[in-house]
């Protein structure tokens, strides 16, 4: 039986079945493991992971039934987050989808270049180029004004190698359209965007064989890495007022948590800035929907209902919800199972309903074979067909997955 429990109630002899956070955050290579060694107790215990998920069938029960939270309350709590958040209105989106990609792969080819550029000069000491960074902001806040899914979803899609600096841009498109969905005006959109372009300059300063490290870190690389928001924050001011304030605070503070379990100062609650909390879920979204020398992304419905498990501790749940409106409950280029027994991937919000989104089936379970790929917004009236549930593409290894989604051949940017 598996039971969520806090790491303060871990003893030895229980086996963990799973981390709850970020698994960039995570001490150890494996994610399930009997825990057998005091070693590996005080350092799970020492990190940020404050819940785990334990399997009593393979390892100890917790003693006090009290402390922990069974599977069924978590997922039903689960639920009632993204259905709380797929109430309401979404921000409006001027231009369908298949108008906007195009243009949106335009400008990540454009990002990509620039920010390269600007890490590159960072790294040998030169001054930030603020009318650059602007500049990208601009472009990148028209596309995601037209339609956010388009350049957010596209973003994802990096390799290994363009990591560091299109995650910038990445947290910067996300900034922007969450930014929006919580009614902020233009010229605070505008901060939240610069903000999530420069949120991680600090990486410029650190060390390439820590921050290019195709494995997971030591304990003394992650302190080195720990550092980055500081070294960003530095840089950031000897660039004199060419930055204002919110870009200064989410590039320190887009680690902290609001249960005062994140760095470098240990923030909690409303001691963290709103633009750093919505820094906060962009930043860790596109990390664990991106794919790393060492661990593949996860799908992105996957992570939304992951940092859904998380909200309680890491964000703050409003602007979490927000985030989720913005993005959707089954975000653009995810892998869905449709109770008809089709496969699809998921290629635009509805207008509708968040939890009906619209899709392009493609595969038949019943048949085990391909179908012609077929559009289906499953919020139309007369649509007798919904999801079923969500699905591994790891599971499942359709080479033209994001092909089908997004109708750009190869790397589309």
């Amino acid at each position: 039986m598996l039971k969520k429990i806090q790491v303060k109630h871990l003893v030895e002899g229980m086996y963990i079945k799973e981390m709850c956070g970020s698994w960039l955050e995570h001490p150890f290579w494996r994610t399930s493991f009997l825990l057998d060694d005091p070693k590996d107790l005080a350092t799970l215990k020492a990190s940020s992971v404050r819940e785990v998920w334990i399997d009593t069938d393979r390892g100890l029960d917790v003693q006090d039934a009290a402390n922990a939270v069974m599977e069924a309350r978590s997922e039903a709590e689960i639920e009632a987050s993204l259905e709380r958040a797929a109430a309401g209105e979404r921000a409006r989106e001027d231009v369908p989808i298949a108008e906007e990609l195009n243009r949106a792969a335009k400008v990540c080819a454009k990002a990509r270049q620039a920010m390269t550029s600007m890490f590159q000069e960072a790294r040998m000491g030169k001054a930030v180029d603020n009318a650059l960074a602007r500049k990208v902001v601009e472009e990148i806040t028209d596309s995601v004004t037209r339609n956010a899914g388009a350049l957010v979803s596209l973003v994802r899609l990096k390799n290994a190698d363009d990591y560091t600096y299109m995650h910038s841009v990445a947290v910067c498109a996300l900034m922007i359209a969450l930014g929006r969905q919580l009614n902020l005006d233009e010229d605070q959109i505008h901060s939240a965007g610069i903000a999530g372009l420069m949120h991680d300059l600090g990486k410029a300063a650190m060390p390439l064989e820590v921050l290019n490290k195709p494995g997971k870190l030591t304990d003394e690389e992650f302190a080195i890495m720990k550092s980055h928001p500081g070294e960003g924050h530095r840089m950031l001011l000897e660039a004199g007022d060419a930055f204002d304030e919110v870009t200064l605070d989410v590039c320190l503070h887009h680690h902290e948590k609001v249960n005062g379990s994140g760095y470098p100062k240990g923030l909690a609650g409303d001691q963290i800035s709103l633009y750093a909390k919505m820094g906060a879920v962009c930043d860790v979204y596109d990390a664990i929907t991106s794919n790393r020398p060492y661990k593949a992304g996860w799908d992105p419905s996957e992570s939304v209902r992951r940092m859904a498990e998380w909200v309680d501790g890491h964000f703050d749940p409003a602007v979490f919800q927000a985030f989720v409106k913005s993005l959707g409950i089954y975000p653009i280029g995810s892998l869905v199972r449709l109770d008809s027994g089709k496969i699809a991937v998921v290629v635009e919000q509805s207008k509708r309903s968040l939890l009906k989104p619209v899709v392009k089936v493609f595969y038949s379970t019943k048949s085990k074979g391909r179908l012609a790929p077929k559009l289906v917004d499953l919020s139309a009236p007369l649509c007798q067909d919904s999801i079923a549930g969500r699905e591994d593409p790891a599971a499942w290894q359709f080479p033209d997955i994001n092909e089908l989604w997004s109708g750009l051949p190869g790397a589309p940017w």
